[in-house]
């Protein structure tokens, strides 16, 4: 009798996590598609910064992803490097954004001003909060990576933090996309 393989339990619990939160953004880009039909809708310009956070995550799910490969073929250095860099990455992204609202604050685009501008912020806002935990997670596997009590060399945790960072890497872009083409 043929053996079914099984999903490991934190990538399940993952999958349905990533899975409510594409549900969350379809139903706010909905949303957002919808009431940009009032009358009284802004139009904004994003600020530049946060092409250049885009960046910045593209280059951590790459360093990810490495960290990830070396990890496995336990480049136990390798990987401490790479997975140090992809934590000061995901925190620069964190930076960005936070630095691109402030900016968009002094050009008066507040939530309290327009529903488009509490939109943007809402949105955005939440894939920050979503990041923010990635950034945690990594802070967790870097702890781990210089602890002298590791005892055992799982690559169950770093697979599933390599897939929720990738996951949250795809979404800023969809949604910097989206909100650049639906505005």
């Amino acid at each position: 009798m043929e053996q079914r393989k099984k999903i490991h339990p934190y990538k399940f619990n993952l999958w349905v996590a990533m899975g409510s939160m594409v549900m969350m953004f379809a139903g706010l880009t909905s949303a957002y598609v919808v009431k940009r039909n009032q009358p009284n809708w802004q139009v904004f310009e994003l600020p530049h910064l946060f092409w250049y956070s885009t960046a910045v995550i593209l280059i951590s799910s790459v360093t990810m992803h490495l960290a990830l490969r070396a990890f496995k073929k336990t480049q136990k250095s390798k990987y401490r490097t790479l997975i140090s860099v992809t934590f000061l990455l995901g925190v620069l992204f964190v930076v960005c954004q936070f630095i691109g609202f402030y900016q968009l604050q002094q050009k008066g685009v507040t939530m309290q001003k327009n529903v488009s501008y509490s939109f943007l912020y809402v949105i955005a806002g939440l894939h920050v909060i979503h990041l923010i935990g990635g950034v945690i997670a990594l802070l967790v596997l870097f702890i781990k990576a210089f602890s002298k009590k590791v005892k055992t060399y799982d690559p169950v945790p770093v697979e599933v933090m390599a897939t929720y960072w990738h996951f949250v890497d795809f979404l800023w872009i969809y949604l910097l996309l989206f909100l650049m083409a639906i505005r």
